[in-house]
């Protein structure tokens, strides 16, 4: 399993290659209702099962799911940690853009400020 820190750039990179194409995406979408099979995961997505495993194998090496077999049947299971190093990394560069616009939006509030709020011009 990758651990992540904040200078990790490859486990984020892994995180979000993976995340970038649309089947896998649906593949975690599926796995946020809980634990499915591969030919579960599978159907859905009109392509081969081959196609399907080498998804699945991005997906497991950015540790965004663990697999595991039983018999014949491999599971797969969504591991949230990666969604959420993800997660915070990106929180942590739009925080200071929004904190940013709502200075902005203080000062434009201020009653001297140089460009009051417009009002509307309507009948007098």
């Amino acid at each position: 399993m990758l651990k992540f820190s904040e200078d990790d750039g490859d486990g984020l990179d892994a995180v979000f290659h993976a995340l970038s194409d649309p089947r896998r995406r649906a593949i975690i979408t599926r796995l946020c209702e809980g634990p499915a099979s591969v030919s579960v995961l599978a159907a859905p997505l009109g392509v081969s099962l081959p196609a399907v495993v080498q998804h699945l194998a991005v997906l497991e090496d950015a540790s965004l799911i663990t697999t595991s077999k039983v018999g014949r049947v491999r599971t797969c299971t969504l591991a949230p940690t990666a969604l959420r190093f993800a997660e915070s990394w990106l929180s942590a560069r739009r925080l200071p853009q929004e904190r940013q616009l709502d200075r902005l939006e203080a000062f434009l509030a201020l009653p001297d400020s140089p460009h009051p709020p417009t009002r509307k011009e309507g009948p007098s």
